[in-house]
């Protein structure tokens, strides 16, 4: 199985569309949705996850579970249980943000030094929410340290989460190579076959894939960056014999990549989702956002990249990028 990553100010809706639409994608989970001290309305929870007007899938038919960060269980769960009530494919909860503007109001990774509190915010969470609704979460190995990796994902798993996505790091590692895949095995076994542990967490090749699943004993990958970077890598992983489900493909093989002519059309699909949702002074800096990503994997988004980083009115950038792309 393979996941694609939340990643919030990059991998929204519009590019969850665009990158499950060349397939490989098994399932998505949104951005994170922020829960203070109050119940939101729904148009909120359709604004981020907008997939829950169309049945808890993307446009490709791959399903989206919707995020939920938040360190109140009473008023998690009654978000919750709004949430639910529009059908996501799925809800998780986020306790693996390392942004420290999410871990000053005390969201995200900042939990894994109280367990305890995590154990009470799923369980009001699972409480709340139909019992067959699945309930998924996503950590990081600890905080500062990974003193309470273990404990933290007992704490989930013995609350009702039934997956965890594990990234491979710290918060205080942040995004720095390496990722310690060799530290999710300890978990995996203590949980399994109760519980699915997914391995995140800086891979970027098909290599880094083999390496990942190898190291952490798992049989499931998120894709963060390095589907941003390769829009596909997903396809080219499925070379590993991980189990195929609802987002194989359309029209790609299993085992392919995607070279830079065929991504061409999805850029361009990109492109008129962000003029549609977009405002029209951070249109282009969302385009050279992806270039800049692409720029790892194919040679000719560097060139592109540079042909356009100075450009920020959006139809000199359209005439300037898709006209030469063509």
């Amino acid at each position: 199985m393979i996941l694609l990553a939340p990643m919030e100010g990059l991998l929204d809706h519009m590019l969850r569309d665009v990158l499950t639409r060349v397939g490989g994608i098994d399932r998505c989970v949104s951005e994170f949705i922020r829960i203070t001290d109050m119940l939101l309305p729904r148009r909120v929870f359709t604004r981020i996850v907008p997939e829950l007007l169309q049945g808890g899938r993307t446009p490709a038919g791959v399903p989206v579970r919707a995020q939920l960060l938040g360190s109140d269980p009473t008023c998690m769960a009654e978000n919750a249980a709004r949430l639910a009530e529009l059908n996501p494919a799925g809800i998780d909860l986020n306790f693996g943000c390392p942004a420290k503007c999410v871990n000053r109001h005390r969201g995200g990774a900042v939990l894994l030094d109280e367990p305890e509190l995590i154990a009470e915010i799923v369980g009001a969470v699972r409480r709340a929410i139909p019992a067959d609704m699945p309930l998924s979460a996503k950590m990081r190995l600890g905080f500062m340290d990974q003193s309470r990796t273990l404990e933290c994902a007992l704490a989930m798993a013995e609350s009702g989460a039934e997956e965890l996505v594990i990234h491979a790091r710290t918060k205080a590692d942040g995004y720095k190579p390496p990722a310690y895949w060799d530290r999710i095995a300890h978990v995996r076994e203590a949980l399994a076959p109760a519980v699915g542990v997914v391995a995140n967490g800086e891979v970027w090749t098909v290599e880094d894939a083999r390496r990942c699943l190898q190291e952490s004993g798992c049989d499931a990958l998120m894709l963060g960056r390095g589907m941003v970077a390769n829009p596909g890598l997903a396809l080219a992983v499925r070379g590993l014999d991980i189990g195929q489900g609802a987002g194989q493909g359309a029209g790609q093989g299993a085992g392919q990549g995607l070279d830079w002519n065929a991504l061409q059309p999805l850029m361009l699909q990109f492109w008129r989702e962000v003029q549609a949702h977009v405002q029209p002074k951070h249109q282009a800096g969302r385009l050279k956002q992806w270039l800049h990503y692409l720029r790892r994997h194919y040679p000719e988004a560097g060139e592109a990249y540079q042909r356009v980083r100075t450009i920020n009115a959006p139809a000199e950038l359209e005439r300037a990028y898709f006209t030469q792309a063509a």
